[in-house]
């Protein structure tokens, strides 16, 4: 009891566990939609190996969670579902005094001017796969965006830029992630739970070649006579000290990297994809895009990635385990319970974005971005380390884009929102005819 009042759980679905956790699984947005609609901006969920959910989009209640004490709400614990791949000392998994401190030493190479050192590369490497696509035929844009996001990040956060180490690098991330996300995959997740999925032969078989060539860099780079010369993430990583004056050991690094590696690629390409999904449903849009690139603008581009964020954000909430009780609103929440900031349902408040179901970009030009009502990387001490490194990304990756190609839909329908593990991707992988661009000035030259 609390103030005289005993904690509570709000109501949610009656469902049986089992079809809630189906109905979460399956239909994410309807199954949170219709749970908003009958009981309002707090309600719970029941979830397989997640305990009770609490979800919350009322913009101050948000505010409540990213503001809160952070020995009282637990991101860490909240996000154990990936622990079994990121390792236990990701930084995602860490909660407290252990989370500030790894969190302090994976900022600097995330500041802002190191972080924009990267932009030749990422413009580099997406023009270069873009070159490679064939035209005027239909075209699966996702995994082309992964194939970009994947070689900048191992590029960035590696520093090989060749060879054998490279492929290597490449084949087996991309074989480890396809492995791990496939939907039978995450339905033994949710049989079994992090702690006992970690022991389980598929998982560990998907892992252990990638473990290899990771943990061969870092002993390959901890001996490298030039590392202090280096930009990469792995070599400022290797000269990062703790509070105690030690460096970070190899599981930690793995870990680290791990994490890095698996939320900055595939996040990355998803949000791209539904970028170019959307502006292919508004050619307007893609026309005032290609416009203002060709004349060096960035204010727009901006403004559809923003926006692209808000209506098909990649991820449907953020987590946090509460470890006492806590009152968010009227609700006095029990100890135990997870409450979760929703992204998605944030997104679509009438009262915060006027017709919440249209792409219209210019929103963002006409208000910024509020700090607890555009969501899409979290918020608060536990707000997403490569928000910043994402964002920097889709921009250079989109302008490289529309001022190389033209694009057209290959479907005439808009692509519905479909789960891959814990992310929400375009139904059919966002098809595409991909056609080459004649500039008026390369017309002119001719």
């Amino acid at each position: 009891m609390v103030n005289g009042r005993e904690p509570a759980i709000p109501p949610g679905p009656r469902l049986p566990r089992p079809l809630q956790t189906l109905g979460w699984i399956t239909r994410p947005m309807p199954f949170m939609e219709r749970a908003r609609e009958r009981y309002g901006d707090v309600f719970s969920l029941r979830i397989a190996q997640e305990g009770t959910w609490v979800l919350l989009s009322d913009p101050e209640h948000v505010k409540q969670v990213f503001t809160g004490d952070a020995r009282l709400l637990h991101a860490g614990e909240g996000n154990r579902v990936l622990g079994p791949v990121l390792g236990s000392h990701s930084v995602l998994l860490l909660d407290e005094q252990p989370h500030m401190a790894q969190r302090k030493l994976l900022l600097p190479p995330f500041h802002g001017e190191r972080m924009k050192r990267y932009g030749e590369l990422m413009a580099e490497v997406a023009a270069q796969e873009i070159a490679r696509w064939p035209r005027d035929e239909p075209l699966e844009l996702w995994p082309r965006m992964q194939a970009v996001t994947l070689e900048v990040i191992i590029r960035a956060v590696f520093g090989v830029t060749e060879g054998e180490r490279l492929r290597l690098l490449r084949e087996r991330l991309r074989s480890m992630l396809e492995d791990v996300t496939r939907p039978t995959t995450m339905a033994m997740m949710a049989l079994l739970g992090p702690s006992r999925m970690k022991y389980v032969v598929r998982l560990t078989g998907a892992l252990k070649p990638v473990d290899e060539v990771v943990y061969a860099e870092i002993r390959e780079r901890r001996g490298s006579e030039d590392l202090a010369g280096r930009e990469d993430i792995l070599s400022l990583l290797l000269q990062a000290r703790h509070e105690d004056g030690s460096p970070m050991g190899d599981e930690e690094l793995r870990d680290e990297l791990m994490t890095l590696l698996v939320a900055g690629h595939e996040t990355t390409a998803t949000a791209l994809s539904w970028a170019v999904e959307r502006l292919l449903r508004h050619p307007d849009a893609l026309a005032r895009l290609t416009e203002e690139v060709d004349t060096g603008e960035d204010e727009y581009v901006d403004a559809v990635i923003k926006e692209t964020l808000r209506l098909r954000p990649v991820l449907p909430l953020v987590a946090r385990k509460l470890k006492a009780p806590m009152e968010i609103g009227e609700h006095l929440l029990p100890a135990g319970v997870t409450v979760a900031p929703c992204i998605y349902l944030m997104h679509r408040r009438e009262d915060v974005y006027p017709e919440p179901h249209r792409f219209r970009p210019e929103r963002f030009l006409e208000q910024p971005a509020g700090t607890y009502t555009w969501i899409p990387f979290g918020g608060g001490v536990r707000r997403c380390l490569g928000a910043s490194f994402a964002l920097f990304e889709m921009k250079v990756v989109l302008e490289e884009l529309v001022r190389d190609a033209r694009l057209a839909p290959a479907r005439p329908e808009g692509e519905r929102v479909r789960r891959r593990a814990i992310t929400l991707t375009p139904e059919h992988g966002t098809q595409v005819v991909v056609r080459e661009r004649v500039r008026a000035r390369e017309a002119v030259a001719a």
